[in-house]
């Protein structure tokens, strides 16, 4: 089969032939419809200090995903052949605590697809049986292929009631686009959003944003409390990781407000903490991941209800992945799809 293998301490990745997976007892054997370029996946292909330490060379690329259960194993009842699938990508012990205290998501032996264990950047997959979800057949696999990161933008967005509230989405890239959208369809009063980019600005305002403030030009801090009557935002979504970007956020937040935190910051964060957290009664809330399995099906609900012919915008064969990557690091684009 076709696959795209990490097979270097380098950046780049390999075009090549492998032999399709063999699968156990427990798992299932897919025919990648579609996949999707994961800012995970940029920075293993350019090699970055993060997956210098973490990924461990050669495995093949890639989790988020659409396919065809092609073959399952003998002890499989979830899935059939034929079925229309895509997965959670992290595979969890079962055992621990966490796992057995209905907290898989942040389960302490947490392996994941395309970093640990071989990925969807190839013909075909095998992936545990466990993990798997049930898609309707009519959505274009595209879509169906990005409902992982979209189970991102879930898991953030919504662990916090944002129904009637003003909404700021710091950061839109294409999860944060993904939650730009998703507040406009359960009805926030008001989205602001906060990017420097200046195609994913315009992204995001069609997407729903309400008022879209680039940093580069304006004082973030005023313009959201102008914004807000002076109280600032009930509900932030952080999805930046920037240093900057994240201490300016405690400022404008409302008193009594919510904070969801899915970017990753490489910088130490310096907060006020008495002043802009204590007496402000802020409440913040980390995110990893999607609830296993009470995220994917509020996603699942949600797919048809999204604007994703917007937020997937462009669509490469999998060969030619060096150029969509290229298309990912120019920061030009939404979600990227990729058809073996």
């Amino acid at each position: 089969m076709l696959a795209l293998v990490k097979d270097k301490s380098e950046p780049g990745i390999t075009i090549t032939r492998k032999p399709i997976p063999v699968i156990s007892d427990d798992e299932v054997l897919i025919k990648v419809l579609a996949t999707a370029i994961c800012g995970t996946d940029y920075h293993i292909y350019s090699w970055d200090a993060w997956s210098q330490k973490r990924v461990k060379p050669p495995i093949i690329m890639g989790h988020e995903l659409a396919g065809e259960v092609v073959e399952v194993g003998k002890n499989v009842t979830r899935v059939k052949v034929g079925d229309i699938v895509s997965c959670e990508t992290h595979i969890v012990c079962d055992n621990c605590e966490f796992c057995r205290s209905g907290r898989g998501h942040i389960c302490q032996h947490t392996q994941i697809i395309g970093v640990d264990t071989d990925g969807c950047f190839a013909e075909y997959v095998k992936i545990p049986a466990k993990n798997l979800i049930i898609n309707d057949p009519t959505i274009d696999p595209r879509f169906l292929s990005i409902q992982e990161p979209l189970g991102n933008a879930v898991h953030t967005m919504l662990h916090f009631d944002i129904v009637g509230r003003t909404v700021a989405v710091l950061g839109c890239g294409p999860i944060g686009l993904m939650a730009v959208n998703l507040a406009k369809a359960v009805g926030a009063s008001k989205i602001i959003a906060i990017e420097i980019n200046e195609y994913r600005a315009k992204l995001a305002k069609e997407l729903g944003a309400d008022v879209v403030i680039n940093p580069l030009k304006e004082d973030v801090i005023s313009r959201v409390l102008a914004e807000t009557d002076g109280l600032g935002v009930e509900v932030l979504g952080e999805f930046s990781g920037n240093k900057q970007a994240i201490e300016q956020a405690f400022k404008y937040m409302r008193l009594g407000g919510f904070m969801s935190i899915l970017g990753i910051p490489s910088k130490n964060i310096e907060i006020d903490l008495s002043n802009d957290v204590v007496f402000k009664g802020l409440t913040i809330y980390g995110v990893t991941g999607r609830i296993m399995f009470d995220t994917w099906h509020q996603v699942k609900g949600l797919l048809r209800r999204l604007d994703l012919d917007k937020i997937v915008t462009h669509t490469f064969k999998l060969t030619e992945i060096d150029k969509a990557m290229e298309v990912m690091k120019s920061g030009n684009s939404g979600k990227i799809a990729l058809i073996p």
